[in-house]
């Protein structure tokens, strides 16, 4: 059994650069230690240590997650995106203990958070509620939740940023970014600039609650004929922009649906593809954070609830266009032209491994067509594609990087295929997307 991580609790997020700085050094000190220590046990038993099993081990697991939760900020962040994307790819002791960050992270002690609400809303501020939960009811990368009852009757989720976040994104990439090529996890030939540029931006919208008040009212308008989804609705006269109050919905774990009936589980992932072909196809705008804890279950209404939407991501307009042709192309040159389109490749990749990523397409492609049911829970479909991916990944000569909005989309893909094999889903794709060809 992998060691057991403790829960969370409450700790001071580090606010300044020299402190966020010294907690990742504090731990690529400790997991270097570890590795030290291991070569040597493994040279003293005639054993040829690999960088690999030194490096990634269920004690440096949990060394990462521990010191992750207590920085929290855009540490923290790129932290869950590892644990969320790499599940197939690390050694199942060490994913599991990561997994750990999509769950809860370390919450700010009272003190530190009444100076975060004093500097936000004035001294004075708790006569304006009948209760306010200091312990949140969930904490994440960039800030906590806490359930509060305003004197004229609001029911409110209240979340507040951390202190010292907004400005310590900057140092955060680049310092994960230098462990990150330090532990030799990332290609040499890949130019990590393009997606650290992308990383830095997306989480300054993040940090930036008023962009994302304002993209939750707008969600809230754009399904507001779709009754089997809920999207709080905003509260400005306390939200800025390092609060943001919504309305508190009642709800459960979209992942406590996986003991749900058959056909309660398949209903919600139909609904939440149809929901991402029309944040592609229909409003050219989508939520890309494919977290499990943005969606809830309504148990009372069967509704979807619908959170976090700092990550929202508008589309240049020809994306859509150009998966469409994607999706309805026949024939091999047909997806290649389509797949130039989009960027998975440049037309001077070498043949070979242009090839190697259409036959990839294939696989994703053929489940899309079937109007037979695709079965999420006995698919071997991940395995495939992580086993040609390791492929083309030992073609150093290929470096190519797809466009932002492409990453970002399968992103979320990714994450609602996750999400369908927790619940273990059984639908037909094609019908689905008939709908918007």
């Amino acid at each position: 059994m992998p060691p057991r991580v403790n829960e969370p609790s409450a700790s001071a997020v580090p606010s300044s650069s020299l402190s966020r700085l010294a907690g990742l050094g504090g731990m690529a000190a400790g997991i270097g230690g570890r590795m030290v220590l291991g070569a040597a046990r493994q040279l003293a038993s005639g054993q040829r240590p690999r960088l690999a099993d030194l490096l990634l081990t269920p004690a440096n697991a949990m060394k990462v997650t521990q010191h992750l939760a207590q920085m929290r900020g855009a540490a923290l962040k790129v932290g869950q995106l590892m644990s969320m994307d790499t599940g197939d790819f690390l050694p199942r002791e060490f994913a599991e203990i990561l997994s750990r960050l999509r769950a809860d992270a370390d919450h700010m002690p009272p003190q530190q958070l009444r100076g975060v609400l004093d500097r936000a809303w004035g001294k004075g501020w708790l006569s304006r509620f009948v209760r306010f939960d200091v312990r949140p009811i969930a904490s994440a990368s960039i800030g906590q939740v806490h359930r509060a009852q305003t004197k004229d009757g609001r029911d409110l989720a209240i979340k507040v940023q951390y202190p010292g976040v907004r400005q310590s994104i900057d140092s955060d990439i680049a310092n994960v970014a230098g462990l990150l090529r330090l532990s030799g996890l990332v290609p040499k030939a890949l130019d990590m600039a393009p997606l650290l540029d992308e990383a830095r931006a997306q989480l300054h919208e993040e940090a930036d609650y008023l962009r994302e008040g304002a993209q939750l009212a707008r969600f809230g308008v754009l399904l507001a004929d779709r009754p089997e989804f809920q999207v709080p609705r905003l509260h400005p006269d306390l939200s800025g922009p390092d609060v943001l109050a919504m309305d508190f919905i009642d709800s459960r774990p979209i992942e406590d649906l996986a003991q749900a009936p058959q056909e309660a589980r398949d209903r919600v992932m139909v609904l939440l593809i149809r929901l991402v072909l029309d944040e592609l196809f229909t409003f050219n705008l989508m939520q890309t954070d494919p977290n499990f804890a943005n969606y809830r279950f309504n148990p009372k209404t069967s509704q979807i609830v619908l959170l976090d939407f700092g990550a929202t991501r508008a589309f240049d307009q020809g994306i859509a266009a150009r998966y469409r042709a994607l999706m309805t192309a026949q024939g091999r040159p047909a997806v290649r032209q389509a797949a130039l389109d989009i960027g998975y490749f440049a037309a001077d990749n070498p043949a070979t491994l242009q090839d190697a990523l259409l036959d990839m397409m294939d696989v994703v492609l053929t489940p899309l067509r079937l109007q037979a049911p695709f079965d999420f829970a006995t698919t071997d479909l991940p395995q495939r594609m992580r086993d040609m991916g390791f492929s083309i990944g030992m073609e150093r000569e290929f470096a190519h990087v797809p466009p932002m909005d492409v990453l970002f989309l399968h992103r979320k893909a990714g994450g609602l295929f996750l999400l369908g094999q927790k619940l273990r889903a059984r639908i037909s794709l094609a019908p689905l997307l008939d709908i918007h060809a």
